[in-house]
């Protein structure tokens, strides 16, 4: 798991304009003399004021609750949609997380400092250079595949003039305007994912599916976007996919679906505060967590919420001679 560390907070000491020459001023060294502990207590108890007892939160939030207390708000997304990045931003401010975790890992954490400029003429550009890196990284049926994929999201980023990850920069974003939140990847590495999936498929399912990627050209609007947040059309278009291609589903969508909740939960982890001294009681409190996926991933996360999860094997490399080969 990667993390962003927020910057520790400090308490600094600020010399009083009316304080004598020829003496200490009582405030300025209370200041300094002022222990982490307190300083973290006194910022806790400002963050526990902005969080609100009873959040209004969107529609597209569900809240999930550990066996320790830990609350987790799932902000369901659609990937391309401005009013899932209002979604996130209001979800954060209401409930003042510990930890955000997002639907990236270290392969595409890039998105998160890149301008929507800059990150815009990215998604349009699929060039040899960039084939050749993703099959060094991949393997040459693997990187193929993943290059394909990215044909489908510049497609979309054409249609709609829109960067995708939006809402991940919101997150990023606001994650850092919070006390002591810290920043989480919570998915499964790109490279793992295109492996498995490749192996996965037969021959002719590669051929078929790369065939239908790579002529893509309907059109797609807004509302077609917006759509996708309904469960009911997610779902059919997710029956569709199982229909014709299984094992795909399986590796791209169910396997990140148990790596997403076993990430949440990690994250949801109670939290130990600091001592004024060792013979202090060691004191835990529940966490609040934010989780920012996409839609689909949604009803996974809640049917595996309160299982046992052993992520090893899904993190194993399937792929092997079987997707160089008929």
């Amino acid at each position: 798991m990667q993390e962003e560390q927020q910057p520790e907070a400090a308490a600094e000491s600020v010399p009083s304009s009316d304080a004598p020459e020829d003496g200490p001023n009582e405030d300025s060294d209370a200041s300094q003399n002022i222990s982490d502990a307190d300083a973290f207590k006194i910022l806790l108890e400002m963050k526990m004021k902005k969080r609100q007892k009873k959040p209004n939160l969107p529609s597209t939030v569900t809240e999930l609750v550990t066996e320790e207390g830990s609350k987790v708000f799932v902000v369901g997304t659609a990937h391309f949609s401005d009013s899932s990045k209002r979604d996130v931003v209001k979800t954060i401010q209401e409930v003042q997380p510990d930890v955000v975790v997002v639907e990236l890992c270290q392969y595409r954490v890039s998105m998160l400092k890149m301008d929507e400029k800059t990150l815009l003429k990215e998604a349009k550009e699929i060039n040899l250079e960039k084939l050749q890196q993703a099959i060094k990284q991949n393997g040459v049926m693997s990187g193929l595949m993943q290059m394909l994929l990215l044909k489908v999201s510049a497609h979309i980023t054409e249609q709609l003039g829109m960067a995708p990850g939006g809402e991940f920069r919101e997150a990023f974003k606001e994650a850092g305007k919070v006390p002591f939140c810290k920043f989480h990847l919570g998915d499964r590495p790109i490279p793992v994912t295109f492996k498995r999936a490749i192996a996965a498929l037969s021959f002719w399912q590669k051929v078929k599916l790369a065939w239908g990627l790579c002529f893509l050209s309907d059109p797609i609007s807004k509302d077609d976007v917006e759509k996708c947040k309904q469960k009911d059309l997610l779902e059919q278009m997710m029956a569709e996919m199982i229909g014709e291609f299984p094992d795909l589903h399986r590796t791209i969508v169910s396997e990140r679906d148990i790596y997403l909740t076993y990430m949440l939960k990690q994250a949801a982890k109670r939290i130990e505060l600091p001592r004024a001294s060792e013979t202090e009681p060691r004191k835990c409190i529940p966490s609040v967590v934010v989780g920012v996926v996409g839609m689909g991933h949604v009803p996974g996360i809640e049917k595996n919420w309160n299982t046992d999860l052993n992520i090893q094997e899904i993190m194993r490399d399937s792929g092997g001679t079987r997707d160089e080969t008929p």
